[in-house]
């Protein structure tokens, strides 16, 4: 029974380690191109692409699964499944018809809640208290297919987007490597998805991250989770971009208008985590309690403590935190 593994970003690593380590005999991987990143635009390998390689697997890098040639090549190697993690691409009809036991996706969701493509910042923006991995059968739909599995996990308020995306992975791939021989054997009954309940989340853009202060400190701080690693969430201070990569809310109020830059009141210290005291040092009126933050980095600069953030500027209290007038990147 071959399978063909189809995935790009680090999400999908664990996927096709496990099943790799589960003795599955691996066909191909396809994953998407390499793609130009850093200051020289060198061309980097995607993740997948790297861990194929150490298991010695053959890679498959196409533009689009579209071409008749690629379509054909997939088809010459007469897959059983075909698993889907994180690929980065619609699959057609002609691709869902080529393995005889189906498409298998790993989606970071627990489906028919947050279709889409940013799952994920969705379940800390909407404040979910769970979320988890679904493994379905695919359709032409947009994550509609039926369940085959799913396992659940708590969102801790400490969870960002990338912690989050480490647990959900691994968790996925253990879900993954359960539910094939079950699925091979006869042993799961594919179960519909609940279509009067879905919600659909949109791809992120980078102007998502700029922070309104006059949202409410509980909407930001989910914000500043949700949008770490990207697009980060971001302010202007005195013209610059300034990240807040951490940050905790509180129920208390200033007398400033939002986005004014506050002294952390001793009383204040006492409602923030036991590991943030140290590196608290100043708040942020919003339009409904304060945020205060504890990671912060200008542009070009490397990440700091907030403590060590005002010790570099401190003229800082007193000063407006605005929205940025122009997102480069």
């Amino acid at each position: 029974m071959s399978i063909i593994f189809v995935g790009t970003p680090a999400f999908a690593v664990p996927s096709l380690e496990r099943l790799a380590g589960a003795g599955h005999d691996i066909a191909a991987v396809v994953t998407q191109p390499d793609r130009p990143a850093g200051r020289h635009r060198t061309p980097r390998p995607p993740p997948v692409k790297l861990a194929a390689q150490q298991l010695g697997l053959q890679v498959v890098q196409p533009p689009t699964l579209r071409d008749a040639e690629v379509l054909a090549g997939l088809r010459a190697l007469s897959p059983k499944v075909i698993v889907v993690v994180a690929y980065g691409q619609i699959l057609r009809q002609e691709v869902l018809e080529i393995p005889a036991r189906g498409v298998l996706n790993v989606h970071p969701s627990l489906l028919p809640r947050w279709r889409g493509a940013s799952p994920v910042p969705a379940a800390i923006l909407a404040g979910d208290e769970r979320t988890g991995v679904t493994i379905m059968l695919m359709d032409a739909g947009m994550d509609s297919g039926p369940i085959l599995s799913r396992v659940e996990t708590p969102i801790n308020d400490t969870d960002t987007s990338r912690s989050l995306l480490d647990t959900l992975s691994d968790l996925g791939a253990g879900l993954l490597v359960d539910t094939i021989p079950r699925w091979l054997a006869g042993e799961i009954q594919p179960q519909p998805q609940d279509d009067s309940k879905p919600t659909v989340c949109p791809l992120l853009r980078k102007e998502d991250g700029a922070i309104d202060w006059h949202l409410s400190a509980i909407e930001i701080w989910r914000r500043i989770r949700a949008y770490n690693p990207w697009p980060g969430a971001y302010t202007a201070l005195d013209g610059q971009m300034l990240h807040i990569w951490r940050a905790w809310p509180l129920d208390m109020t200033a007398a400033a208008p939002p986005g004014t830059v506050q002294k952390l009141l001793a009383e204040w210290l006492h409602e923030l985590p036991d590991n943030a005291s140290s590196e608290a040092a100043f708040a942020v009126q919003t339009g409904s309690g304060v945020l205060v933050p504890m990671d912060v980095q200008r542009a070009g600069r490397r990440t700091l403590s907030a403590a060590e953030f005002l010790r570099g500027m401190p003229n800082l209290i007193g000063s407006q935190l605005e929205l940025p007038r122009q997102i480069n990147g």
